[in-house]
């Protein structure tokens, strides 16, 4: 044998870093995808039992209105608690993720959070006045 045989040529191993290289770029980006669309699911969920919460309010709270503000004291009726700490975004973020107008009118609500994809939203703008099948917030509002 010669020392020619026993090793790996230059165009080989430039080809197998190439290889590598693709594929780690494609498994990033796919990650990258499945976190953002992750968080939105989570959005969806947090708003959704927002929503639940606000509905069941309504229902208990005598006088037909929504919660006043994003507090437990706000959500809470008969001395149970229905949302015992008002959502915060998935990324860590405090409350500007989200629009409430809990207070302003308590016969009426509307909550939004904002979607990294706007295929997962379901509205246009954050005060729930466009809803559309998609759009850069996901939104709710009172069902009465």
């Amino acid at each position: 044998m010669s020392m020619r045989e026993k090793g790996f040529t230059l165009f080989e191993l430039l080809v197998s870093i190439s290889i590598i290289a693709i594929l780690t770029a494609m498994v990033s980006l796919s990650y990258s995808v499945a976190q953002k669309k992750a968080r939105d699911t989570k959005r969806r969920q947090d708003m959704e039992a927002v929503q639940k919460a606000a509905e069941q309010f309504y229902s208990l709270s005598g006088d037909y209105s929504y919660p006043a503000g994003t507090t437990v004291a706000d959500w809470t009726v008969n001395g149970e608690a229905l949302l015992n700490l008002f959502p915060t975004d998935p990324k860590g973020e405090d409350y500007e993720a989200y629009s409430e107008n809990f207070g302003t009118d308590t016969s009426q609500y509307c909550v939004c959070a904002t979607v990294e994809n706007s295929s997962n939203g379901n509205a246009e703008v954050n005060d729930c006045s466009a809803f559309a099948s998609s759009g850069a917030y996901f939104c709710v509002k009172n069902q009465q």
